[in-house]
């Protein structure tokens, strides 16, 4: 008999069953459930359940993220909704200024490899660089959640993304991403699990393992998994050294219905062109283009070796259009703050905000007028994803997204450095 995905795996263990093939519909207990600024919403729906509680309060995390500060006094009214909901029904959560949800869960260790969480934000495929099972899920399936504990699941199949060689200097995990969307387009992965492996992982620093998991969301993907390696172990036992760490790794020989394999080692930056995450082609294809904002940010591109990416590249320079930082948390925003690396992006021009999603929902702290145009480290440019309809948005690593910012248009940063 062939051995098992990592999916099979660990819905297995998470269902309580012996073992679980893909196809099979699983009645999976999930070690973590989490919201954010939709917590408000999904307790309506919750309420309409007419469940006597919560399951599971103590697996329970909110995060306010989504729109931090609040920029309207309807998101003030929100926030103060999830704080009461919070403190009456004893759920851990964090404040506004926390950082985004997937980093702030992350740093805090709340998830362990082996272990699933489901949460209501499609971007829950990151936790996947911690080898955790990550899901995003609906407001209803999430209310259902807190009132049951558990939630059926079909095992998904599984691609298996095969990474080999060492990224060029200045080509980062975003840029594989990128190429893979392109080359397998939006829906590539959908309703898959992606295990991604090969030698390139290694060459990743921690910070970059996030990025190719998060994003699987745009593939369309139901989770993501990178092998959980000794500096992931150790990152998880440093921040929560009182919990037990039971990776779950795939069989050799298990079943995975497509491979697909990249050689990093000749691949140059890449650009996503509006309105597509898919719709991918060679920095050098894209360079010339005007922009009139840079943005450094989101749960796929503002941790802190975004920051310092963005620094050294515009260290010494000043910039031709405004760039728009935000770190992913508050432990990015004061390690950045430490190592000097907002001294020299403020120095060049940019602007700090508060750690949150910022214009990346098309909330505040960046949203571009009719017309402009952004570059931006984040993961999405959908149509009107920034807030406004008509503003092209493309996205690319942290050196050209910094590089542009410098030059005012797209251009490849080795020819400022």
């Amino acid at each position: 008999m062939n051995g098992y995905t990592f999916a099979e795996k660990t819905l297995a263990r998470a269902a309580g069953v012996d073992q679980a093939r893909a196809g099979d519909i699983l009645d999976v207990k999930p070690d973590v459930i989490f919201s954010h600024d939709n917590t408000a919403a999904i307790r309506r729906i919750f309420e309409q359940i007419g469940a006597p509680g919560l399951a599971h309060p103590e697996r329970m995390v909110f995060t306010l993220d989504h729109a931090v500060p609040a920029p309207t006094t309807a998101h003030a009214q929100n926030h103060a909704e999830i704080r009461a909901f919070a403190a009456e029904q004893g759920v851990r959560w964090f404040e506004v200024g926390r950082g985004i949800c997937h980093q702030v869960i992350s740093e805090e260790a709340l998830v362990l490899p082996g272990e699933v969480i489901l949460g209501s934000d499609s971007h829950t495929t990151h936790f996947g660089w911690l080898g955790a099972f990550g899901m995003g899920v609906g407001r209803t399936e999430l209310a259902a959640l807190w009132a049951a504990g558990e939630l059926w699941i079909r095992v998904p199949e599984t691609m298996r993304v095969i990474l080999n060689g060492k990224p060029r200097p200045g080509v980062t995990a975003k840029d594989v991403t990128l190429r893979l969307m392109k080359d397998k387009g939006v829906g590539g992965g959908e309703y898959r699990s992606i295990e991604i492996t090969g030698d390139t992982v290694a060459h990743w620093s921690i910070d970059e393992l996030p990025v190719m998991p998060n994003m699987m969301a745009e593939f369309g993907a139901m989770n993501a998994y990178i092998a959980p390696d000794a500096r992931v172990i150790d990152y998880l036992r440093q921040r929560n050294p009182a919990r037990t760490i039971q990776p779950i790794y795939p069989d050799a020989d298990a079943i995975y219905n497509e491979d697909y394999q990249l050689n990093v080692s000749i691949l140059e930056p890449q650009v996503a062109l509006p309105h597509q995450p898919d719709n991918v082609v060679n920095l050098s294809e894209a360079a010339g283009q005007p922009i009139q904002q840079a943005f450094i940010g989101t749960c796929t591109g503002g941790r802190l070796s975004d920051l310092e990416a963005a620094a050294q590249v515009v260290k010494g320079q000043k910039l031709r259009c405004r760039l728009v930082v935000i770190p992913a948390s508050s432990e990015v925003l004061l390690a950045a703050t430490q190592n000097g690396t907002l001294a020299t992006l403020i120095e060049a021009g940019a602007a700090i905000n508060t750690p949150g999603c910022g214009p990346c929902m098309g909330n505040h702290m960046g949203v571009p007028a009719p017309n402009e145009v952004t570059i931006s480290s984040g993961s999405r440019n959908f149509k009107g994803r920034m807030g406004t309809t008509d503003a092209p948005c493309y996205l690319a690593n942290p050196y050209v997204v910094a590089a542009s910012a410098v030059a005012g248009m797209i251009i490849d940063p080795a020819e400022l450095m």
